[in-house]
């Protein structure tokens, strides 16, 4: 677990009720994805923002419900998913499809997702990252975080 060298996330309150983000969150291991979008309602609420939260089947449909979300008008995404290491290469076809989908996504809309995309070897790694009571961290929190950031320097930049 990296834990280290992360900044402390800072919540942008100027973003208003007319700003729109839509959390989207894969089925796949309810306990963990039940804390991953309980941390990013967090933030996002915290931000007061307009929250919507929809579910896709796994991660691998992230980026296509992305998108989706984005063409109904969100202003910002934040992306939830787990995938935990088998023993086939299933993994690293589903992890390396969920970045490059979700990048590409980002990129081709000009809309900030945040990565809230747990990789882990083990059900273990993935509870303690899924901001539950007992969770070292909170990364759907953070992945919120990091998709409010970029709204708030896209804010900066237009205002320039």
């Amino acid at each position: 677990m990296s834990g280290t060298g992360a900044p402390a996330p800072a919540i942008p309150t100027d973003l208003g009720k007319d700003t729109t983000v839509t959390i989207v969150a894969a089925t796949w291991h309810d306990q963990v994805m039940s804390g991953l979008i309980a941390g990013a309602r967090r933030a996002l609420e915290a931000a007061g923002v307009t929250v919507r939260t929809v579910r896709v089947p796994g991660t691998f449909e992230l980026a296509l419900g992305a998108t989706y979300a984005i063409d109904a008008g969100a202003d910002a995404v934040v992306a939830l998913g787990v995938v935990i290491r088998g023993g086939t290469p299933h993994f690293d076809y589903v992890c390396e499809a969920a970045t490059r989908g979700l990048t590409d996504v980002s990129l081709a809309h000009s809309t900030p997702v945040g990565f809230g995309v747990l990789t882990c070897d083990d059900d273990a790694q993935a509870l303690d990252r899924a901001g539950l009571e007992d969770s070292n961290e909170d990364k759907g929190f953070e992945a919120a975080c990091a998709a409010l950031d970029m709204l708030a320097l896209r804010a900066g930049l237009a205002a320039r």
